[in-house]
Order: structure tokens, then sequence, then C-alpha cells
């Protein structure tokens, strides 16, 4: 994010008092970035070196969680996925009432049902931005590194603070904002981020394991540090990630393997055709990444009332593909602009209205 594009949509949003609770890649990235910002930000982490390595950094840090998260209007949860429903409680009870509370993890199913047994759906937003490094820690962390991610979160039946996490995201991250279900965000993401770790664990695994490592070490270019790159994230971490999306994550990985093995009988058997349909259909969608085509969309509803038509046309929109560029509260409505594919251009369609076209229903 550019200085000329922060200025005016952060204006709204210095000063805000926010806390991130767990400050490593992730975390710290995020608590960096609203300091530059201008937010009014504390931090803390269990790890006493990683504090001291805050305070070098010249970031608020305090001792204790409930020291951190006292009296904030917003709070970042950022520890490992299967801490994150206890602190999720913890932090609901040092923090007050009307705080939004919101996550960062890699799964959002169980962190989302936690939120609904213990009463937190009027303030909690699940979220999960899609970006980081293989690398981890405070110290591999920096105040750009979540500029313009992809950035899920989900909307629940208490809308407003959906809407007002939104715009700080967009403000102060020029996020693309993906609203998607719990449920909907596991099943993308297993294919999308988890099966890509089990991939590059089996392809650098089986280089460790075969007769000449070093030698296809010394032959390896970009394909192969691409497709292995996130083997090196550390193991803990990803085993977090796959468990906790264990049900997904084998679910497409069955479609891989299927796909695997398409590709191997057609090698097998020296069917040149179609390996070569294969590697056709692959590589299109592979040149969506950057070569995808948008439409604009726009949709106000009512703040107050019954907010169903909101949240169907929000999950509809992410996970078509979809997110959002501006949300907008004023006079009694707010307004949506999203990006969609464009017909044509994608493997869905997007919701319901004509592009660039405002839908009052």
């Amino acid at each position: 994010m550019t200085d000329a594009g922060t200025t005016a949509a952060e204006a709204a949003y210095r000063g805000v008092r926010a806390a991130v609770v767990g400050t490593g890649l992730i975390g710290g990235s995020i608590l960096l970035r609203l300091r530059d910002a201008g937010l009014d930000v504390t931090g803390w982490d269990p790890d006493p070196t990683t504090r001291d390595q805050a305070r070098e950094r010249g970031v608020s840090i305090l001792e204790t969680v409930e020291a951190a998260v006292a009296g904030r209007e917003l709070v970042f949860l950022c520890g490992p996925l299967p801490t994150l429903p206890t602190a999720l409680s913890a932090v609901a009870a040092a923090s007050g009432p009307d705080c939004i509370l919101t996550d960062v993890g890699s799964t959002k199913a169980e962190v989302a049902a936690a939120a609904a047994r213990q009463g937190l759906l009027h303030r909690f937003v699940p979220g999960h931005p899609m970006a980081g490094a293989e690398l981890a820690g405070l110290t591999a962390a920096g105040p750009t590194l979540l500029d313009g991610a992809a950035w899920v979160l989900c909307p629940g039946p208490v809308t407003a603070p959906f809407r007002w996490l939104t715009g700080l995201l967009l403000a102060v991250f020029g996020a693309r904002v993906v609203p998607l279900a719990a449920a909907e965000h596991d099943r993308a993401a297993a294919l999308a981020s988890h099966v890509p770790h089990l991939l590059a664990g089996a392809l650098a695994g089986a280089t460790h394991r075969t007769a000449a490592p070093d030698a296809v070490l010394a032959l390896a270019a970009g394909s192969f540090r691409d497709g292995t790159r996130v083997a090196a994230t550390p193991a803990a971490r990803t085993v977090n990630l796959l468990l906790g999306n264990r049900e997904e994550v084998l679910r497409e990985l069955t479609g891989v393997r299927a796909y695997l093995d398409d590709l191997a009988a057609a090698l097998r058997t020296g069917d040149r055709e179609r390996l070569t349909a294969r590697y056709d259909e692959a590589g299109a969608v592979r040149r969506l990444l950057s070569d995808r085509a948008y439409t604009t969309r726009v949709r106000d509803f009512p703040v107050d009332g019954d907010h169903t038509g909101e949240v169907g046309w929000l999950r509809e929109t992410g996970a078509a593909g979809g997110y959002l560029g501006a949300c907008q509260v004023r006079e009694g409505r707010v307004r949506y602009t999203a990006r969609l594919p464009r017909a044509g251009s994608g493997v869905t369609r997007g919701p319901d209205g004509p592009a660039d076209a405002v839908d009052r229903r």
C-alpha cells in the first residue's frame, strides 16, 4: 500500500484502540501495520523474548494479555490455531462488551463454533488473511506483508462488526475482503492453501529420499523452488493447519490424486493428446490468477432489521470468487461495492444483479 493511497482512507481509523494477541509472523505484521497507520495499538505474546523483540521495534507490548486488551475497541487473535478457542474466551472476558474480536487462523469452522458456544457471535468476526511466508516469528514480520491480501471475513447474524472491520481492513491494509461462511472458507482453503502444503512436503521429502538428492538440488530451478517453498514452513504450523481442516483436506486430496493418476496413466501409455488436454485444462485455471476479468456490482441494505438477505448476498459474493472493494454506512443503509469475475473469465457465476447496478431490494 502506497502512502498516496492511504492518507484519506486511514484517517477515519486513526486513534482506534486496537490490540494484537500473539505477535509472530502474521500478528507481528498486523501490529506493525496498525502502528504505522496511526492506530493506538498494543500487543502481547506469551514468549518473553518475542515481547523484547517487539519493544526493540518500537511497539507497545504489555506483560499480560489482560492489560493488552483492556479498553480496546478491536482485538486480533493471532496465536497458534489450536489455542484460538481458549484465547477467544480469555480475551472476551478481559475486554469490554463492545470490543470487536477477530482472528487470523487458517481454518474457520472450529473457532466460529467456539464463538457460538460462548455467546460471542455479536462481536466476533472470524477472519483469515491469505498471505504469509515460509518464515516464522516477529523477526520475519513486516508492516507491508499483508498489504493488498485477500482477507476472508465470515459475516454472522449481527453484521455491524463485520461492516466496521471490513472498512478498517480496506482502509489500513488495502485488503480484498472476501466474505464467506466458515464452512465454505474451509472447503476453499483446503485446495487453495492446505493441500499445497502436502504436495510441497511430498516433493521435498521425496527429494531427500532419492538416490542423488544433492544432484537434484543442484539442478533445482524455479519450478522446484516454487513447488516446495511452503515445505520450509515450521512443521508445527503446517501440522496445525492440516489437522485443523483434516476432513476437507483429505476430500480435496482425493481429487488431486485422481488428476495426478490421470496424468500418470496418459504418460504411461504415451497418450500425447490426453496429456496435452489435461495440461491445457490446468493451464487455463493457472492463468486466471493474473488474467481474470472482473466487473463491479453494488448492493445496499438497511442498517437495522433482518440481516438475512445481507449475509446471504455477502456469502454468495465470496463463494463466486468475488471480493469487497468498499463498504459505506450512510443514512441508515450500508452500501457494498463488490468485484466479481466477469462472465466467461472464471469457473463460476456471480450472485444476482447486473454489472455496475445498484440494487435496493
